[in-house]
């Protein structure tokens, strides 16, 4: 399961899974994203926040996962990997090359500090 909680006063949309990620999970999150970004034009940032990367259910789910990166990620000014998990590190490290937002990750218990960083 994807949670997908937009906040739309500062423009941050945060993605929490729990257990390993479904194609749906990123449909419902594109039922959340896609009309809030019609109306407003972007996001100011995305945070991934989880303790541990739960991966994907199946190869659907990553090759959905992988179409949601590729259509949103020029609306996206910042995305934050908020985790204790390597793939916070990794996600910095090779998303940078993939998406045009700039990309930085924190702690886990650091999600205000990612909040912070995305807003200056």
């Amino acid at each position: 399961m994807l949670n997908t909680i937009l906040d739309a006063g500062t423009k941050i949309v945060t993605l929490q899974p729990h257990g390993a990620l479904k194609k749906e999970d990123f449909d419902n999150a594109v039922k959340v994203i896609d009309p809030f970004i019609e109306e407003y034009g972007e996001l100011n940032g995305v945070i991934i926040y989880t303790e541990t990367f739960p991966g994907w259910e199946d190869f659907a789910a990553f090759n959905r996962h992988l179409k949601f990166i590729k259509n949103h990620h020029k609306e996206v000014k910042k995305l934050a990997f908020v985790t204790d998990s390597m793939v916070g590190e990794f996600g910095e490290l090779v998303s940078s090359h993939f998406v045009q937002a700039v990309v930085r990750s924190f702690p886990f218990n650091e999600i205000n500090k990612a909040k912070e960083w995305i807003l200056e």
